[in-house]
């Protein structure tokens, strides 16, 4: 369903309010897009949902997104505050950071020579509201009232409610600024292509593969060290790790088994196939979510005792092969805010003692019944493995007999929306690496995992409260405050924290500058050698 829905960040830090308040175009140079060097050829098992960025928001999308296209920030290489990308300059101009103003640069224009001005950018963001597609970014925007355009290089963004993060919200794929002359103002285009301003043009798209050529009218920080990318999708972990180590692709990314890349990492450089792994870091996450209206579910003695006998190390050594880390947090590791409150709360080790109380507390002496619900495609090849082993470490305790059953992902979405599931998975990938990102969209008014969980204390004081805070780092007390309430009411159970891989060919350079926490996969800072 969304980009967010899938697979170790730097802090934001106190800095940010200034950054947020008066974002500079220091640091820019727009003298590097032509390109150079080798094409690279790279793997993945994630598919594009959508070409069209009023629609897609999963992982495969937004890799198009960010690359085709422009948006007036965007996060730099290794950082986590957003920084002047089509915009000149932006910045709140109120102090509720309810009024943003952003200045484009002199110049710029679309891959097919079309000026792009402050009327493509409105057109773009009312056309995302206008749209709203289910499967779209349009809930990132629900608090933007209107877009205003006083001349061709001025956008102003008027909010409903104070939104600090409205700057990284709109630095992400969900900012993607499109021709008004080629896109529909009031459906999806649906022909495979994009039109863009950003460092690479589509050349062609299909089910197999997506060729991307070097987009030679961008203007920008962006400094290509490639004169292409192809990008071709595989339906299996395997035949993609096959492809990598016959060098039919430079990179793989998104989509290897846990176990091949915990192989080849281990593996003596004879083994590894003239194969380098490359490790980053990552925020995204795992939920087990409960729905609050299921019978069973709904108690909350039965969801404190799943997270009594949660054993989330053995899941991430004998599941993920330590390729993420146990989560204890609804905020991960390394994002502004984050605190250990399921562990604080439940501990590391099953307490089936514990576990126990809790069910009788719940009225349950005997076994209780539990069906764990997953999709075995959208979140990554090691989902219906992870919910086998909780289901598992559950029946051992004595104490549950429960069960695994999976769907599809269109229907597993479906019966999620609708209610139909007990206790189900939900991975996330965040937008933006702010703790908003992990909070709003699970307990706010719409929330994606559809749980029915309410908490006044979240969403009438600690969600407003950090909006209108531009200073990230002063949200610290209010979002550990948020987790305590969460980890005592357990409408989801955080799982594990992922970290991001990606294989490549011996030679293949400038990977460590596309796995950092802003979940940009930056096409153009890889390179690889030319052919002997």
């Amino acid at each position: 369903m969304r980009k967010r829905d899938q697979w170790l960040a730097a802090p934001i830090g106190a800095g940010l309010a200034t950054a947020l308040l008066a974002v500079a175009g220091c640091g820019t140079d727009d003298s590097g897009a032509a390109g150079h060097g080798e094409p690279v050829v790279m793997g993945m098992t994630d598919k594009v949902v959508s070409t069209d960025p009023a629609s897609g928001y999963d992982p495969g999308s937004w890799l198009l997104f960010n690359n085709a296209f422009q948006s007036l920030l965007s996060f730099p290489k290794g950082g986590t505050t957003p920084e002047p990308e089509a915009a000149e300059r932006c910045g709140f101009t109120d102090r509720e950071s309810k009024v943003y103003r952003c200045t484009l640069k002199d110049g710029l224009t679309f891959s097919n020579g079309h000026p792009l001005t402050s009327k493509d950018v409105k057109f773009s963001f009312d056309r995302i509201k206008r749209i709203k597609d289910k499967d779209g970014p349009a809930v990132m925007f629900a608090a933007l009232d209107k877009v205003e355009v006083p001349d061709s290089k001025t956008v102003v963004f008027r909010l409903k409610s104070p939104d600090a993060t409205f700057p990284m919200k709109i630095a992400s794929g969900a900012g993607s600024i499109v021709d008004h002359a080629e896109y529909p103002a009031d459906r999806l285009r649906t022909d495979g292509k994009a039109v863009g301003s950003g460092v690479y043009t589509l050349k062609s798209y299909s089910p197999q593969k997506a060729v991307f050529a070097v987009n030679g009218s961008y203007k920008g920080p962006a400094k290509v060290k490639n004169s292409g990318m192809t990008v071709k999708f595989f339906n299996a972990p395997g035949a993609l790790k096959t492809a990598v180590e016959k060098g039919d692709v430079d990179v793989a990314y998104r989509g290897l088994a846990m176990k091949d890349i915990a192989a080849l990492d281990n593996a003596s450089l004879k083994q590894q196939h003239g194969t380098q792994v490359v490790e980053g870091a990552s925020a995204e996450v795992m939920h087990l979510v409960f729905n609050l209206k299921d019978p069973v579910a709904g108690k909350l003695g039965v969801r404190k005792a799943i997270a009594y006998l949660l054993d989330r190390s053995t899941l991430v050594r004998d599941v993920y092969q330590r390729t993420a880390v146990p989560l204890y947090s609804i905020v991960p590791a390394g994002i502004t805010g984050h605190s250990t409150s399921f562990f604080n709360t439940y501990g590391d080790r099953p307490k089936p003692d514990k576990a126990k109380d809790a069910l009788r507390s719940a009225g349950y002496n005997g076994k209780v019944p539990l069906t764990l619900w997953a999709t075995p495609e959208r979140y990554g090849p090691g989902t219906v493995p992870a919910f086998e082993e909780i289901a598992q470490q559950l029946n051992a305790s004595g104490l549950f007999k429960a069960k695994v059953r999976t769907l599809p992902t269109k229907e597993y979405e479906q019966g999620m929306a609708d209610g139909k599931f007990g206790v189900y998975v939900k991975g996330w990938v965040p937008d933006y690496p702010d703790p908003d990102n992990f909070t709003a969209p699970f307990f706010g008014k719409d929330s994606v995992v559809a749980n029915h969980y309410d908490s006044p204390a979240i969403t009438g004081r600690l969600l407003p409260k950090t909006a209108d805070q531009p200073n990230r780092g002063a949200t610290k007390s209010e979002f550990r405050e948020l987790q305590d309430i969460v980890a005592q009411d357990v409408p989801m159970l955080p799982l594990w924290q992922g970290k991001q891989y990606a294989v490549a060919r011996e030679g293949v350079s400038g990977l460590e500058w596309t796995l950092d926490p802003s979940t940009v996969f930056r096409f153009w800072e890889i390179s690889r050698p030319a052919e002997a």
